[in-house]
């Protein structure tokens, strides 16, 4: 079609001599000497086509993400865990400044070096003075114990950090998960009802029913769809959270996630739970640690009490002898001991240890509420899948034929329908809280307790 339409419009132009100026040529990246027919015109364009598309990236969807993914992406890309493990990090940096001995100090000195050696009044004199404090009390020491008792602590604190973003993200990723089932059930339970409007319709042709009557069933599809757009929206606003705590700050619109709701079979006990929080917990083990540094700086303010000599030596050369000393200074602690840095530091140590056994028990504390609000949810999760969902389907079906068939009234098929509605969605809870209760679980004891 393109020859036809050059054709058309430039006949006469001689298609076997015509030649296409060099620097098009070389564009279409054909090497023929700089000279293309134009009657290959076209030809010519497809081929670059071709080959520009050939060279574009596949557009393919992301696999969906299991949770396992999902918690190393957050611990990979969260930009709270980067900036909390580049805080670690400058805080490690303090041990080797806490580790540095004295320098020590040269001095240099001359006076009257315009006059000679042999001047007999006042020769000149050259100076060289070599100093260094020298610590006493086991100073470096307890720097070095103070600054890897922080960075310990420093470390609990980010791990600590950690568990907060993972139970985030598996709170989020449960939610989705919660929000894709969600809407499904207000797809099925609208396209159900739709077909039952769809019935109601012709049942109003064949005179079985009243306007009014179908007016009323026709209501209710209102509320299957405003069902159907909330949980849209849920499924789109959780979706935003969990890519938010997966550092994902672009558009994704293929993210999606993949798993179970079915709650899992486990053989835990709070005994077991409550060893593991104690023996895991990173906040707890930072309330320790913070004992440690407490009392690292116990010795710390004490060593400063202590007296520090600088000893120095000195070279002289006044004329044409030479002469050497030394110097040793003693501050004297008369009024300054440190006294007001030891009497704090003992009182923050004697805080850290009432702060370490607030920290047990609050471990106690939690685990003892999330393994209630486990054991709750599963007890209500097991009697809405074990009994409730199949009588509510039960109950809808029969009130369904026996309305359709003028056995029941409007009133009881359309509570039928809500009650179905209902309980579908309150079994979904059931299942969700399981979960989130096994995050919980997971998140007060600082351990896996997925089997």
């Amino acid at each position: 079609m393109v020859a036809q339409l050059i054709e058309e419009n430039a006949p006469s132009i001689d298609f076997d001599q015509a030649r296409l100026p060099r620097p098009l040529s070389k564009a279409c990246g054909v090497a023929v000497h700089d000279v293309i027919p134009i009657r290959l015109l076209p030809l010519a364009f497809l081929m670059v086509l071709l080959s520009a598309s050939s060279l574009l990236p596949a557009q393919t969807a992301a696999a969906p993400l299991t949770l396992q993914q999902a918690i190393a992406q957050a611990r990979a890309k969260n930009p709270a865990l980067l900036s909390g493990q580049q805080h670690v990090i400058a805080t490690k940096a303090s041990e080797v400044t806490a580790g540095l001995r004295q320098n020590p100090n040269l001095t240099l000195s001359g006076t009257d070096v315009t006059l000679a050696a042999n001047n007999p009044g006042n020769p000149y004199s050259y100076a060289a003075n070599v100093s260094r404090l020298f610590e006493r009390g086991q100073k470096r020491r307890w720097r070095l114990d103070l600054a890897h008792s922080t960075t310990d602590v420093t470390e609990s604190q980010y791990q600590d950090t950690e568990r907060q973003t993972i139970l985030a993200v598996k709170q989020s990723f449960t939610q989705m998960l919660a929000a894709k089932a969600g809407l499904k059930i207000a797809e099925d339970n609208l396209q159900g009802y739709r077909k039952t409007v769809d019935l109601s319709r012709q049942r109003l042709d064949a005179g079985d029913i009243s306007a009014t009557d179908f007016d009323r069933i026709e209501l209710q599809l209102a509320e299957f769809e405003a069902d159907y757009d909330d949980a849209n929206l849920n499924l789109v606003q959780s979706g935003d959270q969990l890519k938010m705590l997966l550092g994902i700050d672009t558009p994704a619109p293929t993210f999606d996630v993949t798993g179970t709701l079915d709650p899992p079979q486990t053989n835990l006990t709070v005994t077991e739970v409550e060893q593991r929080a104690l023996a895991e917990r990173p906040d707890y083990r930072a309330a320790q640690q913070s004992l440690r540094l407490a009392e690292a700086n116990v010795k710390l303010a004490e060593a400063y009490g202590t007296t520090d000599p600088t000893l120095g030596g000195e070279y002289d050369r006044s004329g044409n002898d030479n002469s050497g000393g030394f110097q040793l200074s003693l501050p004297l602690r008369i009024f300054d001991r440190n006294q007001g840095e030891k009497e704090r530091t003992r009182y923050e140590a004697q805080s850290s240890r009432f702060g370490e056994i607030a920290a047990r028990n609050q471990v106690i504390n939690d685990v003892d509420q999330a393994w209630a609000a486990y054991q709750t949810a599963t007890a209500q999760s097991r009697r809405y899948n074990g009994h409730y969902l199949a009588l509510a389907s039960r109950v809808r079906d029969n009130l369904e034929f026996s309305y359709r068939h003028g056995g029941s009234t409007l009133l009881d098929y359309l509570d039928a329908l809500r009650d179905y509605r209902q309980t579908n969605l309150d079994a979904l809870n059931a299942n969700v809280q399981v979960w989130l209760g096994l995050h919980q679980l997971s998140y007060v004891a600082a351990s896996e307790m997925l089997p």
